[in-house]
């Protein structure tokens, strides 16, 4: 069953934080002329914004306002020692923190206390009893941060912060979708221990980066005493694509979500999985997340009573995260007649299998003309 509307909640602040320039997201290059934008800039969810407002579904969106977070609410999730550190690091600005790269400079902390309130804001809009889906769409990004730490540029971890805050205004249990492309380590760190606390991360196969990230995403990481069982991650090849993820859904989320029976579903909602994205690489077009919206509408209907947040996380593409984003809001509002993909391509590269075919095609045929 689609939704009639799809409730959006924003807050200007989330335009504050300013992880500066370098080399991609890593500092300055002495050996480079011209730095480039940190991939997590504003102008990523300025135009998810915009096509939300411009496009065929504006009269189906209802727009909300956001909030900043209570320390009381953040710290839910997060040490207060941790949420001191932020403070503090925002005074010799700009700072990477934790060694982790996450940049934080001016502006930074109202950003991170916006995302943080307005995530919260969605989920109180979501369990007063409108069963229905609501979307924060907010930045910095939180699935990387763990309770004690930054990481991934994530400063504080809104799915985790909301995760708590359901917990403790009546939901028993709380299932996580997170399909950003990158490994939802920080929210599988928070909840490791946990059985009231389903988390399922499909994502590449990066592995471990580090003392902040120490988990590698793989399928032996399940959870440790009461909640072993409750961690399942879904390492993905390269190239993975619309099939394998709607696969995916199918035949591996479907029926983890239905043996928990959760009260809420929350997403971890990133759009870095798609085909340009220049921090991910599986291929997804916006068919793609389409499928995905409607999948998680589905399982809503199906598992938690309508009751679904999604939490805007990845997605680096600053033109066609936007459009990967509307095509999620058309899964989950049903739309017959979608918008016109303006980068579709080739589906036929999309899967592992099919992409090796393509290139035994190519090497037999540069064989055969003798260039190889």
């Amino acid at each position: 069953m689609a939704d009639s509307e799809l409730a959006v909640f924003w807050h200007h602040d989330a335009l504050k934080h300013d992880p500066g320039r370098g080399c991609f997201e890593n500092e300055a290059s002495p050996l480079m002329e011209v730095d480039e934008p940190h991939p997590e800039t504003a102008a990523r969810i300025v135009n998810i914004q915009s096509i939300l407002q411009r496009g065929d579904i504006a009269d189906r969106i209802a727009w909300h306002d956001g909030r900043h977070a209570t320390r009381d609410e953040i710290e839910r999730f997060h040490t207060a020692e941790y949420v001191d550190e932020v403070i503090e690091a925002e005074t010799r600005a700009p700072v990477r923190i934790d060694g982790s790269g996450t940049v934080v400079n001016i502006g930074t902390v109202d950003a991170g206390f916006a995302a943080a309130g307005t995530t919260v804001q969605a989920l109180d809009w979501v369990l007063a009893g409108n069963n229905r889906a609501a979307y924060a769409l907010v930045r910095p990004p939180g699935h990387h941060a763990a309770r004690t730490m930054a990481d991934g540029n994530c400063i504080f971890n809104n799915v985790a912060i909301a995760v708590e805050t359901a917990l403790a205004n009546g939901c028993e249990k709380v299932a996580v979708i997170d399909w950003d492309v990158h490994h939802g380590n920080g929210t599988q760190s928070g909840f490791y221990d946990r059985p009231d606390v389903l988390t399922i991360s499909m994502h590449m196969p990066l592995g471990s980066w580090g003392e902040n990230h120490p988990e590698t995403g793989e399928i032996d990481e399940l959870g440790e005493g009461e909640g072993h069982g409750f961690n399942l991650n879904i390492p993905l090849p390269y190239g993975s694509g619309n099939e394998a993820y709607a696969e995916v859904m199918q035949r591996l989320v479907r029926p983890a979500i239905s043996r928990f029976e959760p009260d809420l579903i929350i997403v971890a909602c990133g759009q870095d999985a798609n085909q340009v994205d220049p921090n991910g690489r599986n291929l997804l077009d916006m068919a793609g997340f389409r499928a995905l919206g409607r999948a998680a509408r589905e399982l809503a209907a199906d598992f938690s009573s309508g009751r679904l947040l999604l939490c805007q996380e990845g997605g680096y593409a600053i033109t066609y995260t936007g459009f990967c984003m509307y095509a999620v809001a058309e899964g989950i509002l049903g739309v017959d007649e979608p918008l016109e993909d303006p980068l579709a391509y080739d589906a036929s590269i999309e899967k592992p299998e099919a992409s090796l075919e393509a290139v035994k095609r190519i090497e037999a045929y540069w064989k055969e003309l003798q260039l190889i």
